[in-house]
């Protein structure tokens, strides 16, 4: 069945709603929220002026996005439209080739921000906005070089703000059994391979990984080598990595490739042996941190993973996670992977500019804080705003990190990031060499070129 695209005009139409005064889900003045921020947008008049903003959000997480706009909204006299779409990444570029793009769209990843700056479909953000997200965001730079693309012209500048963030960098664990056999949670990857082996020498096993994934298999494993090479090189040769400028084979990403080999392919170090990562489905290997007697005592997965854990797990009793930690001895601080959202201005108007300084302001982001699946990098927010315990904890995580950097498999070409990449990593778990597998990758990349 063909698929038709209809602009985010007509989206709107169907499924956007206006966010408005009267939609304020935490009343203004009330709670420990930065009212002064809210105070500060009441200043701007966009009284009557339409300010549409398209993204990949439906269902409940339109609502989420919808209750914050409501804000700016109410502030400001905007007519804000929000219009959701499950194939953003498409009908995006076709709303801008045809000259009828929102005044802002919410791109899931940084990749094709870049594309659309090239082709002069985004708005930069100026100097002024990248200081601002320098000096008031965790790792700051970080997040300037995430944002930062070419223009038409060749000239880099900011094309995008980070709003909702995403932490992977995280290993997930049972209080309990920790509790049992005396494990403290460990500050270093130093500690976290002692760690390992003294859970072998007391009889346990101390991990559960599973890459399987249907068509998709492959790709827990991408994670660890990018965190990994986080731990191993500085943020530059991460970047780098990322476009290729090393190759896949370079002793850095092998390297990095056969740290995670450490934990994987020691038999003894994962539950059902090695020989059992690549068909374990990843959504079913949590499980064993929750059997009796319990068939691991750690899983190294990214925020969304409580999902797949056993119906009625409590979080904080039955379940709770650490940081990925760095190597104390290599000095790189502590480096974060995730994924998150960039807000762009894809059709300028005063309205679109108005609702990027409104996503500078703590009000923007405490109000999603407050409701569910938010992180944020913006240090003056209220933390205790979070709507649980473990939301704020993995807030924590982002305002600790020195470096953050995205997935980088989102960041490469499909045919490597979203497949030899994956099945790369398949072939390893089996057995291959790293050198091999890298190799193979590069080679699959070379292609493409």
């Amino acid at each position: 069945m063909k698929r038709v695209l209809m602009s985010a005009a007509a989206v709107t139409a169907l499924v956007a709603g206006a966010a408005t005064a009267q939609d304020l889900i935490f009343p203004v003045g009330e709670g420990a929220f930065n009212w002064d921020s809210y105070a500060e947008l009441e200043k701007i008049d966009l009284n009557g002026e339409q300010v549409t903003v398209f993204g990949p959000w439906l269902g409940p997480d339109q609502e989420l996005v919808e209750n914050v706009l409501a804000y700016f909204a109410a502030a400001t006299g905007a007519d804000v439209r929000y219009a959701g779409s499950d194939s953003f990444e498409q009908q995006i570029v076709v709303d801008a080739e045809a000259g009828s793009a929102p005044n802002v769209a919410v791109f899931p990843q940084p990749g094709l921000v870049s594309d659309m700056a090239k082709r002069g479909f985004v708005t930069p953000l100026g100097d002024e906005t990248a200081n601002w997200v320098r000096d008031n965001y965790a790792a700051g730079q970080s997040w300037v070089d995430l944002g930062t693309f070419s223009g038409p012209d060749g000239n880099d500048g900011l094309f995008g703000l980070f709003y909702k963030v995403d932490v992977k960098s995280l290993v997930w664990y049972n209080p309990e059994n920790f509790e049992d056999f005396g494990y403290d949670v460990p500050q270093s990857m130093e500690d976290l391979k002692a760690l390992t082996e003294q859970m072998v020498a007391d009889g346990n096993t101390p991990w559960c990984i599973g890459l399987g994934s249907g068509g998709a298999t492959g790709w827990p494993a991408t994670d660890w080598v990018e965190d990994m090479m986080l731990r191993t090189q500085e943020p530059a040769v991460y970047d780098k990595w990322v476009s290729n400028e090393i190759k896949f084979d370079d002793p850095a990403v092998v390297g990095a490739i056969e740290e995670f080999g450490w934990f994987a392919r020691n038999d003894d170090f994962v539950s059902g042996g090695a020989g059992a990562v690549a068909s374990t489905d990843f959504r079913d290997s949590p499980k064993g941190l929750f059997s009796s007697p319990p068939q691991c005592m750690m899983h190294r997965q990214a925020s969304f993973i409580p999902a797949f854990f056993p119906e009625g797990t409590e979080m904080g009793l039955d379940a709770d996670f650490f940081y990925f930690p760095a190597y104390e001895g290599k000095e790189l601080g502590n480096p974060v992977l995730g994924a998150g959202t960039i807000w762009s201005i894809t059709n300028d108007s005063t309205g679109a500019q108005a609702l990027m300084e409104f996503l500078k302001s703590p009000i923007a982001h405490e109000v999603w804080m407050a409701q569910q699946g938010f992180l944020t990098p913006l240090k003056s927010v209220n933390t205790d705003l979070y709507a649980t315990d473990t939301l704020k904890k993995m807030g924590d995580i982002l305002l600790s990190a020195d470096t953050f950097r995205f997935d980088a498999s989102d960041l490469m070409p499909g045919g490597v990031g979203a497949g030899s990449f994956w099945t790369g990593m398949v072939d390893y778990a089996g057995g291959k060499p790293a050198a091999e597998v890298a190799a193979e990758i590069q080679s699959s990349w070379d292609a493409l070129k």
